[in-house]
């Protein structure tokens, strides 16, 4: 088990993965580093793969005497990087966990190789809305009705049901006050006029029937940022990285290589 330190002393845990060129993986919303399981094992084969628990949630300390944010968050993963020694690593963000990697590559452009955003929005007035039922399924994730409603908004019915072991990887297991610290740090981001700032090459992934987070809000990210390019997996939800596996994942990878660290100066 690693921790590291951030700058107010909260324990930050990690682990890692594989060899090569490091890659961090960023979780979503009041997950953790297990709902990566099925995917990080792909991506490890070719890369130093880094989970990291947020603060608030799995291993991570869950402090809650002040707001968390984006930025935060974002400076939680740095520390990361620096208990390892890395300089500079390809970034993966999913969902809320797409934003905090947003704002690791504006805040600090050093440190980002190539950033992979999925299932993300830019937050503020011009993010796309989520339909008000998933608004709801989100608020009671994390209740006796949270698997029912937030397993098909994640994946397609039949899927969830031939594994239910990824429906229960994506319910919120963190303490309720800290939930309510990610919660109200996703609501309160506004990464708009952050987006420009982004130099490293970038990749949006997203499922075109993604009610979570709507596919709309891809093609903004994609249009914000310069060069980004997009990927719509045609049938997916907002779990696209297990559904629409390896497709999704081969595709995170042929990015990768196509933007090794060691060619990219800052």
């Amino acid at each position: 088990m690693n921790h590291a330190t951030a700058a107010d002393g909260t324990r930050i845990w990690y682990d890692v993965h594989g060899a090569g060129e490091p890659l961090v993986l960023i979780h979503g919303q009041s997950l953790d580093h297990e709902m990566w399981d099925g995917v990080y094992e792909d991506l490890a084969e070719r890369h130093r793969v880094v989970r990291v628990d947020l603060r608030g949630t799995g291993g991570s300390d869950a402090p809650l005497d002040r707001p968390y944010s984006m930025e935060l968050l974002a400076r939680d993963v740095l520390a990361v990087l620096d208990d390892l020694g890395v300089g500079r690593a390809h970034v993966y963000g999913f969902s809320m966990g797409g934003k905090v990697a947003q704002t690791l590559a504006a805040i600090a452009p050093e440190r980002v190789g190539a950033l992979v955003l999925g299932s993300t929005a830019p937050g503020g007035e011009h993010e796309v809305e989520r339909p008000r039922h998933a608004s709801l399924a989100l608020r009671k994730a994390s209740g006796d009705e949270g698997r029912g409603l937030i397993g098909p908004l994640f994946y397609t019915p039949d899927w969830a049901r031939e594994h239910p072991e990824a429906v229960t990887r994506v319910l919120p297991r963190n303490p309720l006050r800290a939930q309510r610290r990610h919660y109200e740090a996703s609501l309160r981001h506004d990464g708009w006029d952050l987006l420009p700032l982004i130099q490293a090459p970038t990749l949006v992934v997203h499922g075109e029937d993604d009610e979570l987070t709507p596919v709309g809000n891809a093609e903004l990210l994609a249009e914000r940022i310069t060069g980004a390019e997009l990927l719509v997996l045609p049938g997916a939800r907002h779990g696209y990285l297990h559904e629409a596996a390896p497709k999704a994942t081969e595709a995170v990878l042929a990015f990768l290589d196509a933007h090794p660290l060691e060619s990219r100066e800052v």
